[in-house]
Protein backbone atom coordinates (compact mmCIF):
# COMPACT_ATOMS: atom_id res chain seq x y z
CA UNK A 1 0.00 0.00 0.00
CA UNK A 2 1.24 3.45 -0.89
CA UNK A 3 -0.39 6.70 0.20
CA UNK A 4 1.47 9.85 -0.80
CA UNK A 5 0.58 13.49 -0.26
CA UNK A 6 1.51 15.74 -3.18
CA UNK A 7 1.59 19.22 -1.66
CA UNK A 8 1.74 22.45 -3.67
CA UNK A 9 2.79 25.36 -1.47
CA UNK A 10 1.69 28.17 -3.78
CA UNK A 11 -1.93 27.07 -3.48
CA UNK A 12 -1.54 25.39 -0.08
CA UNK A 13 -3.19 22.41 -1.81
CA UNK A 14 -2.77 18.69 -1.24
CA UNK A 15 -3.51 16.04 -3.84
CA UNK A 16 -3.05 12.36 -3.05
CA UNK A 17 -1.68 9.27 -4.78
CA UNK A 18 -2.84 5.83 -3.63
CA UNK A 19 -1.50 2.56 -5.06
CA UNK A 20 -1.99 -1.15 -4.41
CA UNK A 21 -1.16 -4.15 -6.59
CA UNK A 22 -0.73 -2.11 -9.76
CA UNK A 23 -3.91 -0.06 -9.38
CA UNK A 24 -3.83 3.64 -8.43
CA UNK A 25 -6.15 6.49 -7.58
CA UNK A 26 -5.63 10.24 -7.50
CA UNK A 27 -7.56 12.45 -5.11
CA UNK A 28 -8.13 16.17 -5.81
CA UNK A 29 -5.60 16.63 -8.66
CA UNK A 30 -4.38 20.03 -9.79
CA UNK A 31 -4.80 20.99 -13.42
CA UNK A 32 -1.45 19.66 -14.63
CA UNK A 33 -1.77 15.93 -15.26
CA UNK A 34 1.83 14.94 -16.01
CA UNK A 35 3.04 14.59 -12.39
CA UNK A 36 0.29 12.09 -11.56
CA UNK A 37 0.82 10.07 -14.72
CA UNK A 38 4.57 9.93 -14.11
CA UNK A 39 4.02 8.84 -10.52
CA UNK A 40 1.83 5.94 -11.59
CA UNK A 41 4.27 4.96 -14.35
CA UNK A 42 7.05 4.78 -11.75
CA UNK A 43 5.06 2.01 -10.01
CA UNK A 44 3.96 0.49 -13.31
CA UNK A 45 0.44 1.17 -12.08
CA UNK A 46 -2.78 2.04 -13.88
CA UNK A 47 -4.77 5.03 -12.61
CA UNK A 48 -8.21 3.52 -12.06
CA UNK A 49 -10.04 6.37 -10.35
CA UNK A 50 -9.87 10.14 -9.97
CA UNK A 51 -11.73 10.99 -6.75
CA UNK A 52 -12.88 14.58 -6.17
CA UNK A 53 -13.94 15.60 -2.68
CA UNK A 54 -16.06 18.47 -4.04
CA UNK A 55 -16.21 21.10 -6.77
CA UNK A 56 -13.11 23.07 -5.85
CA UNK A 57 -13.38 26.85 -5.83
CA UNK A 58 -9.74 27.82 -5.29
CA UNK A 59 -8.20 25.98 -8.24
CA UNK A 60 -9.14 24.30 -11.51
CA UNK A 61 -8.82 20.54 -11.40
CA UNK A 62 -7.27 18.43 -14.14
CA UNK A 63 -9.74 15.60 -13.60
CA UNK A 64 -11.20 15.60 -17.12
CA UNK A 65 -7.85 15.59 -18.93
CA UNK A 66 -6.41 13.04 -16.49
CA UNK A 67 -9.35 10.72 -17.14
CA UNK A 68 -9.01 11.16 -20.89
CA UNK A 69 -5.31 10.30 -20.81
CA UNK A 70 -5.55 7.31 -18.46
CA UNK A 71 -9.02 5.88 -18.87
CA UNK A 72 -9.74 6.52 -15.18
CA UNK A 73 -13.27 7.04 -13.88
CA UNK A 74 -14.01 10.42 -12.27
CA UNK A 75 -15.87 9.98 -8.98
CA UNK A 76 -17.71 12.63 -6.95
CA UNK A 77 -19.94 12.23 -3.93
CA UNK A 78 -23.73 12.37 -3.85
CA UNK A 79 -25.55 15.34 -5.41
CA UNK A 80 -22.68 16.17 -7.80
CA UNK A 81 -23.97 17.20 -11.21
CA UNK A 82 -21.24 17.48 -13.85
CA UNK A 83 -21.28 18.55 -17.49
CA UNK A 84 -18.86 15.76 -18.40
CA UNK A 85 -18.69 12.01 -17.86
CA UNK A 86 -18.44 11.42 -14.11
CA UNK A 87 -19.89 9.09 -11.51
CA UNK A 88 -21.83 10.47 -8.55
CA UNK A 89 -21.35 7.88 -5.80
CA UNK A 90 -23.84 6.94 -3.12
CA UNK A 91 -23.17 7.55 0.56
CA UNK A 92 -21.37 4.46 1.85
CA UNK A 93 -20.48 3.14 -1.60
CA UNK A 94 -17.11 1.39 -1.85
CA UNK A 95 -14.43 1.24 -4.55
CA UNK A 96 -11.53 -1.21 -4.81
CA UNK A 97 -7.92 -0.21 -5.51
CA UNK A 98 -5.91 -3.40 -5.49
CA UNK A 99 -6.27 -4.75 -1.95
CA UNK A 100 -7.54 -1.42 -0.63
CA UNK A 101 -11.06 -0.08 -0.26
CA UNK A 102 -12.26 3.51 -0.55
CA UNK A 103 -15.59 4.20 1.17
CA UNK A 104 -17.57 7.34 0.35
CA UNK A 105 -18.78 9.37 3.34
CA UNK A 106 -21.14 12.13 2.24
CA UNK A 107 -20.21 15.15 4.38
CA UNK A 108 -22.11 18.22 3.12
CA UNK A 109 -21.49 21.62 4.66
CA UNK A 110 -18.60 23.18 2.80
CA UNK A 111 -20.57 22.40 -0.35
CA UNK A 112 -23.61 20.18 -0.83
CA UNK A 113 -21.72 17.44 -2.68
CA UNK A 114 -18.69 17.52 -0.35
CA UNK A 115 -17.56 14.02 0.54
CA UNK A 116 -14.84 12.45 2.63
CA UNK A 117 -13.12 9.29 1.41
CA UNK A 118 -12.28 6.68 4.04
CA UNK A 119 -9.39 4.37 3.11
CA UNK A 120 -9.54 0.82 4.48
CA UNK A 121 -6.27 -1.13 4.38
CA UNK A 122 -5.66 -4.70 3.15
CA UNK A 123 -7.25 -6.05 6.35
CA UNK A 124 -10.30 -3.82 6.17
CA UNK A 125 -9.04 -1.58 9.00
CA UNK A 126 -9.70 2.18 8.89
CA UNK A 127 -6.40 3.78 7.92
CA UNK A 128 -7.03 7.40 6.87
CA UNK A 129 -9.57 9.85 5.56
CA UNK A 130 -9.20 12.25 2.65
CA UNK A 131 -11.36 14.99 4.09
CA UNK A 132 -11.23 17.58 1.31
CA UNK A 133 -12.47 20.91 2.65
CA UNK A 134 -14.71 19.37 5.30
CA UNK A 135 -12.05 18.90 7.99
CA UNK A 136 -8.70 20.68 7.96
CA UNK A 137 -5.86 20.47 10.44
CA UNK A 138 -6.90 23.06 13.01
CA UNK A 139 -10.07 24.11 11.23
CA UNK A 140 -13.07 23.13 9.12
CA UNK A 141 -14.08 24.35 5.68
CA UNK A 142 -15.86 27.63 5.24
CA UNK A 143 -19.63 27.16 4.85
CA UNK A 144 -20.33 30.10 2.54
CA UNK A 145 -19.34 28.80 -0.89
CA UNK A 146 -22.41 26.87 -1.95
CA UNK A 147 -25.32 29.02 -0.89
CA UNK A 148 -28.57 28.55 -2.82
CA UNK A 149 -31.64 30.75 -2.52
CA UNK A 150 -33.08 28.49 0.18
CA UNK A 151 -29.85 27.99 2.14
CA UNK A 152 -27.89 30.36 4.34
CA UNK A 153 -24.34 30.22 5.64
CA UNK A 154 -25.82 29.07 8.97
CA UNK A 155 -27.75 26.29 7.26
CA UNK A 156 -24.56 24.99 5.66
CA UNK A 157 -22.60 25.32 8.91
CA UNK A 158 -25.31 23.25 10.58
CA UNK A 159 -24.94 20.59 7.87
CA UNK A 160 -21.20 20.54 8.49
CA UNK A 161 -21.76 20.04 12.21
CA UNK A 162 -23.96 17.03 11.47
CA UNK A 163 -21.46 15.66 8.93
CA UNK A 164 -18.59 15.86 11.39
CA UNK A 165 -20.58 14.44 14.33
CA UNK A 166 -22.22 11.61 12.41
CA UNK A 167 -19.60 10.60 9.83
CA UNK A 168 -16.10 11.62 10.93
CA UNK A 169 -15.87 11.91 14.71
CA UNK A 170 -17.11 8.33 15.33
CA UNK A 171 -14.05 6.99 13.43
CA UNK A 172 -11.13 5.59 15.48
CA UNK A 173 -8.66 8.11 16.89
CA UNK A 174 -5.71 6.53 15.04
CA UNK A 175 -7.20 7.43 11.64
CA UNK A 176 -4.97 9.89 9.77
CA UNK A 177 -6.64 13.07 8.50
CA UNK A 178 -5.43 14.10 5.05
CA UNK A 179 -7.11 17.42 4.11
CA UNK A 180 -7.13 19.24 0.77
CA UNK A 181 -5.44 22.38 2.13
CA UNK A 182 -3.03 23.78 4.70
CA UNK A 183 -2.14 27.23 6.04
CA UNK A 184 -2.42 29.96 3.42
CA UNK A 185 -5.61 28.70 1.82
CA UNK A 186 -8.67 30.93 1.80
CA UNK A 187 -10.91 27.86 2.15
CA UNK A 188 -10.77 28.18 5.95
CA UNK A 189 -9.77 30.79 8.52
CA UNK A 190 -7.52 28.97 11.01
CA UNK A 191 -5.63 26.30 9.05
CA UNK A 192 -2.52 24.80 10.59
CA UNK A 193 0.87 24.68 8.91
CA UNK A 194 0.73 20.92 9.49
CA UNK A 195 -0.64 19.09 6.49
CA UNK A 196 -1.88 15.93 8.25
CA UNK A 197 -2.63 14.68 11.75
CA UNK A 198 -4.49 11.95 13.60
CA UNK A 199 -8.19 12.35 14.17
CA UNK A 200 -7.68 11.79 17.90
CA UNK A 201 -5.32 14.75 18.18
CA UNK A 202 -7.65 16.95 16.15
CA UNK A 203 -10.45 16.16 18.57
CA UNK A 204 -8.23 17.63 21.29
CA UNK A 205 -6.94 20.76 19.55
CA UNK A 206 -9.26 21.74 16.69
CA UNK A 207 -11.46 24.59 17.95
CA UNK A 208 -14.36 23.60 15.71
CA UNK A 209 -14.45 19.99 16.89
CA UNK A 210 -14.50 21.09 20.53
CA UNK A 211 -17.80 22.98 20.21
CA UNK A 212 -20.41 21.10 22.23
CA UNK A 213 -23.62 22.23 20.56
CA UNK A 214 -24.66 22.93 16.99
CA UNK A 215 -25.37 26.57 17.86
CA UNK A 216 -21.88 26.98 19.36
CA UNK A 217 -20.33 25.31 16.32
CA UNK A 218 -22.19 27.53 13.86
CA UNK A 219 -21.12 30.67 15.71
CA UNK A 220 -17.49 29.53 15.99
CA UNK A 221 -17.04 28.67 12.31
CA UNK A 222 -18.89 31.70 10.91
CA UNK A 223 -17.50 34.43 13.17
CA UNK A 224 -14.68 36.37 11.54
CA UNK A 225 -15.11 34.95 8.04
CA UNK A 226 -14.02 37.45 5.40
CA UNK A 227 -15.49 37.44 1.90
CA UNK A 228 -14.09 34.66 -0.31
CA UNK A 229 -11.81 35.68 -3.20
CA UNK A 230 -13.73 36.82 -6.25
CA UNK A 231 -12.44 34.03 -8.49
CA UNK A 232 -13.84 31.22 -6.31
CA UNK A 233 -17.26 30.88 -8.01
CA UNK A 234 -15.60 31.08 -11.43
CA UNK A 235 -13.26 28.19 -10.65
CA UNK A 236 -16.09 26.14 -9.16
CA UNK A 237 -18.07 26.58 -12.37
CA UNK A 238 -15.09 25.53 -14.49
CA UNK A 239 -14.75 22.39 -12.39
CA UNK A 240 -18.42 21.55 -12.90
CA UNK A 241 -18.20 22.12 -16.63
CA UNK A 242 -14.78 20.55 -17.23
CA UNK A 243 -11.84 22.73 -18.22
CA UNK A 244 -9.64 22.62 -21.31
CA UNK A 245 -6.45 20.62 -21.12
CA UNK A 246 -3.08 22.25 -20.52
CA UNK A 247 -1.72 20.87 -23.79
CA UNK A 248 -4.27 22.94 -25.70
CA UNK A 249 -3.57 26.04 -23.63
CA UNK A 250 0.19 25.75 -24.16
CA UNK A 251 -0.25 25.63 -27.94
CA UNK A 252 -1.92 29.04 -27.78
CA UNK A 253 0.19 30.64 -25.05
CA UNK A 254 3.79 29.48 -25.61
CA UNK A 255 4.60 32.14 -28.19
CA UNK A 256 7.78 34.18 -27.90
CA UNK A 257 7.11 37.73 -29.07
CA UNK A 258 9.56 40.42 -30.12
CA UNK A 259 9.29 43.74 -28.27
CA UNK A 260 7.39 45.29 -31.18
CA UNK A 261 5.04 42.31 -31.51
CA UNK A 262 4.51 42.37 -27.76
CA UNK A 263 3.63 46.07 -27.81
CA UNK A 264 1.38 45.78 -30.88
CA UNK A 265 -0.62 42.90 -29.37
CA UNK A 266 -0.90 44.74 -26.05
CA UNK A 267 -2.42 47.74 -27.78
CA UNK A 268 -4.69 45.71 -30.07
CA UNK A 269 -6.11 43.47 -27.33
CA UNK A 270 -5.88 45.65 -24.20
CA UNK A 271 -3.99 42.75 -22.66
CA UNK A 272 -2.78 42.91 -19.08
CA UNK A 273 1.02 43.05 -18.91
CA UNK A 274 1.88 40.64 -16.13
CA UNK A 275 5.47 40.68 -14.89
CA UNK A 276 6.21 37.64 -12.74
CA UNK A 277 9.82 38.39 -11.80
CA UNK A 278 10.97 38.83 -8.21
CA UNK A 279 9.73 42.10 -6.63
CA UNK A 280 13.09 43.84 -6.36
CA UNK A 281 14.10 42.76 -9.88
CA UNK A 282 10.83 44.23 -11.17
CA UNK A 283 11.41 47.47 -9.26
CA UNK A 284 14.79 47.99 -10.95
CA UNK A 285 13.20 48.23 -14.39
CA UNK A 286 9.77 47.36 -15.76
CA UNK A 287 7.54 48.04 -18.76
CA UNK A 288 5.27 51.02 -18.07
CA UNK A 289 1.78 49.86 -17.15
CA UNK A 290 2.80 46.33 -16.21
CA UNK A 291 1.73 44.63 -12.97
CA UNK A 292 4.08 42.61 -10.78
CA UNK A 293 2.93 39.37 -9.14
CA UNK A 294 6.05 37.34 -8.43
CA UNK A 295 5.82 33.71 -9.51
CA UNK A 296 7.87 32.59 -6.51
CA UNK A 297 5.30 33.77 -3.98
CA UNK A 298 1.62 32.86 -3.61
CA UNK A 299 1.27 33.61 -7.28
CA UNK A 300 -1.94 31.87 -8.32
CA UNK A 301 -4.10 33.02 -5.38
CA UNK A 302 -3.05 36.65 -5.88
CA UNK A 303 -3.72 36.45 -9.60
CA UNK A 304 -7.18 35.13 -8.80
CA UNK A 305 -7.84 37.74 -6.14
CA UNK A 306 -6.69 40.77 -8.13
CA UNK A 307 -7.37 40.12 -11.83
CA UNK A 308 -11.13 40.46 -11.75
CA UNK A 309 -11.88 39.19 -15.27
CA UNK A 310 -10.94 35.54 -15.67
CA UNK A 311 -11.16 36.01 -19.45
CA UNK A 312 -8.62 38.86 -19.39
CA UNK A 313 -6.00 38.51 -22.16
CA UNK A 314 -2.53 38.37 -20.58
CA UNK A 315 0.96 39.02 -21.92
CA UNK A 316 3.82 37.71 -19.81
CA UNK A 317 7.18 39.17 -18.82
CA UNK A 318 9.08 36.47 -16.97
CA UNK A 319 12.44 34.82 -16.38
CA UNK A 320 13.83 32.97 -19.39
CA UNK A 321 13.07 29.26 -19.23
CA UNK A 322 10.06 29.66 -16.93
CA UNK A 323 7.46 30.57 -19.56
CA UNK A 324 5.62 27.24 -19.50
CA UNK A 325 5.62 27.20 -15.70
CA UNK A 326 4.04 30.66 -15.64
CA UNK A 327 1.34 29.62 -18.10
CA UNK A 328 0.58 26.49 -16.09
CA UNK A 329 0.35 28.38 -12.82
CA UNK A 330 -2.06 30.88 -14.36
CA UNK A 331 -4.15 28.02 -15.68
CA UNK A 332 -4.31 26.46 -12.20
CA UNK A 333 -6.77 29.19 -11.26
CA UNK A 334 -8.52 29.43 -14.61
CA UNK A 335 -6.61 32.22 -16.36
CA UNK A 336 -6.38 30.51 -19.75
CA UNK A 337 -6.01 33.47 -22.10
CA UNK A 338 -2.26 34.09 -22.17
CA UNK A 339 -1.39 35.46 -25.62
CA UNK A 340 2.37 35.01 -25.42
CA UNK A 341 5.49 36.18 -23.63
CA UNK A 342 8.23 38.74 -24.21
CA UNK A 343 11.07 36.81 -25.85
CA UNK A 344 14.39 37.84 -24.30
CA UNK A 345 12.60 39.46 -21.36
CA UNK A 346 13.16 43.00 -20.14
CA UNK A 347 16.68 43.02 -21.59
CA UNK A 348 15.29 42.62 -25.12
CA UNK A 349 12.78 45.39 -24.41
CA UNK A 350 15.51 47.80 -23.36
CA UNK A 351 17.83 46.81 -26.18
CA UNK A 352 15.08 47.68 -28.65
CA UNK A 353 15.13 51.24 -27.29
CA UNK A 354 11.83 51.07 -25.48
CA UNK A 355 11.47 52.80 -22.11
CA UNK A 356 11.28 51.29 -18.63
CA UNK A 357 10.22 52.71 -15.30
CA UNK A 358 11.45 52.05 -11.76
CA UNK A 359 9.91 51.85 -8.31
CA UNK A 360 11.97 53.23 -5.45
CA UNK A 361 12.55 50.97 -2.46
CA UNK A 362 13.47 52.52 0.84
CA UNK A 363 15.08 50.62 3.71
CA UNK A 364 13.19 50.55 7.00
CA UNK A 365 16.04 52.55 8.60
CA UNK A 366 15.84 55.31 5.99
CA UNK A 367 12.05 55.24 6.17
CA UNK A 368 12.26 55.79 9.94
CA UNK A 369 14.35 58.92 9.37
CA UNK A 370 11.92 60.33 6.83
CA UNK A 371 8.88 59.38 8.89
CA UNK A 372 10.29 61.13 11.96
CA UNK A 373 11.04 64.35 10.08
CA UNK A 374 8.05 64.57 7.75
CA UNK A 375 4.34 63.86 7.66
CA UNK A 376 4.25 60.95 5.23
CA UNK A 377 1.39 59.24 3.40
CA UNK A 378 1.83 55.61 4.46
CA UNK A 379 -0.44 52.60 3.96
CA UNK A 380 -0.19 49.10 5.44
CA UNK A 381 -1.56 46.58 2.94
CA UNK A 382 -1.41 43.48 5.14
CA UNK A 383 -4.54 41.56 6.06
CA UNK A 384 -6.54 42.87 9.04
CA UNK A 385 -5.39 40.09 11.37
CA UNK A 386 -1.73 40.91 10.68
CA UNK A 387 -2.35 44.61 11.15
CA UNK A 388 -4.20 44.13 14.44
CA UNK A 389 -1.28 42.19 15.89
CA UNK A 390 1.03 45.20 15.49
CA UNK A 391 1.34 48.20 13.17
CA UNK A 392 2.82 51.68 12.92
CA UNK A 393 0.76 54.07 15.01
CA UNK A 394 -1.83 55.99 12.96
CA UNK A 395 -0.96 54.23 9.70
CA UNK A 396 -4.20 53.01 8.04
CA UNK A 397 -4.83 49.45 6.92
CA UNK A 398 -5.64 49.01 3.23
CA UNK A 399 -5.55 45.24 2.57
CA UNK A 400 -4.20 44.29 -0.84
CA UNK A 401 -7.11 41.86 -1.29
CA UNK A 402 -9.44 44.85 -1.61
CA UNK A 403 -7.25 47.24 -3.59
CA UNK A 404 -9.93 47.63 -6.24
CA UNK A 405 -12.25 48.99 -3.54
CA UNK A 406 -9.92 51.50 -1.86
CA UNK A 407 -7.55 52.68 -4.57
CA UNK A 408 -9.97 55.32 -5.83
CA UNK A 409 -10.04 57.06 -2.45
CA UNK A 410 -6.32 57.94 -2.46
CA UNK A 411 -4.66 61.07 -3.83
CA UNK A 412 -2.75 60.02 -6.97
CA UNK A 413 -0.60 63.17 -6.88
CA UNK A 414 0.74 62.56 -3.39
CA UNK A 415 3.76 60.30 -2.80
CA UNK A 416 2.60 57.10 -1.13
CA UNK A 417 4.76 54.77 1.00
CA UNK A 418 3.57 51.16 0.95
CA UNK A 419 4.50 48.16 3.07
CA UNK A 420 3.31 44.61 3.72
CA UNK A 421 4.97 41.95 5.88
CA UNK A 422 8.06 41.24 3.81
CA UNK A 423 7.91 43.00 0.45
CA UNK A 424 6.09 40.62 -1.90
CA UNK A 425 2.60 42.12 -1.61
CA UNK A 426 3.75 45.73 -1.36
CA UNK A 427 5.38 45.50 -4.80
CA UNK A 428 2.15 44.12 -6.21
CA UNK A 429 0.30 47.11 -4.75
CA UNK A 430 2.94 49.59 -5.90
CA UNK A 431 2.83 48.27 -9.45
CA UNK A 432 -0.97 48.46 -9.59
CA UNK A 433 -0.96 51.98 -8.18
CA UNK A 434 1.65 53.15 -10.68
CA UNK A 435 -0.29 51.54 -13.54
CA UNK A 436 -3.38 53.46 -12.42
CA UNK A 437 -1.72 56.83 -12.46
CA UNK A 438 -0.13 57.38 -9.06
CA UNK A 439 2.73 59.85 -9.44
CA UNK A 440 5.13 58.17 -7.04
CA UNK A 441 4.88 55.05 -4.90
CA UNK A 442 7.75 54.04 -2.61
CA UNK A 443 8.11 50.48 -1.35
CA UNK A 444 9.41 49.96 2.19
CA UNK A 445 11.92 47.14 1.76
CA UNK A 446 11.52 44.21 4.12
CA UNK A 447 8.02 45.27 5.11
CA UNK A 448 6.81 45.19 8.69
CA UNK A 449 9.40 42.55 9.49
CA UNK A 450 12.06 45.24 9.05
CA UNK A 451 9.92 48.07 10.45
CA UNK A 452 9.41 46.14 13.71
CA UNK A 453 13.15 46.45 14.38
CA UNK A 454 13.08 50.27 14.17
CA UNK A 455 12.11 52.79 16.80
CA UNK A 456 8.95 53.87 14.99
CA UNK A 457 5.87 54.14 17.26
CA UNK A 458 3.79 50.98 17.13
CA UNK A 459 0.51 49.72 18.52
CA UNK A 460 -1.93 46.85 18.20
CA UNK A 461 -5.67 46.87 17.79
CA UNK A 462 -8.53 47.09 15.33
CA UNK A 463 -7.66 48.20 11.83
CA UNK A 464 -8.13 51.85 10.92
CA UNK A 465 -9.19 52.25 7.29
Amino acid sequence: MKVEQIYTGCLAEAAYYIESRGEAAIIDPLRETAPYIRRAEKDNAQIKYVFETHFHADFVSGHVELAQKTGAKIVYGPEAKCEFDCYSAKDGEEFKIGDLTIRVLHTPGHTLESSTYLLLDENGKEYCIFSGDTLFIGDVGRPDLAIKSDLTIHDLAGMMYDSLRNKILPLPDHVIVYPAHGAGSACGKNLSKDTFDTLGHQKEVNYALKQQSKAEFIKAVTDGLTAPPQYFPLNAMMNKQGARGLDEINKEALKGLSPQEFEDIAIATSALLLDTRAPQVFAAGYIPGSINIGVDGQFAPWVGALITDIRQPILLICEAGREEENIMRLARVGYDHTLGYLAGGIEAWQQSGKSVEKIQSLSATDFEKEYTNHELNVIDIRRPGEYETAHITDVPNKPLDYINDWIGSLDRDRTCYVHCAGGYRSMIAASIMRARGFREVIDIAGGYGAIAKTGLPKESGVAAV
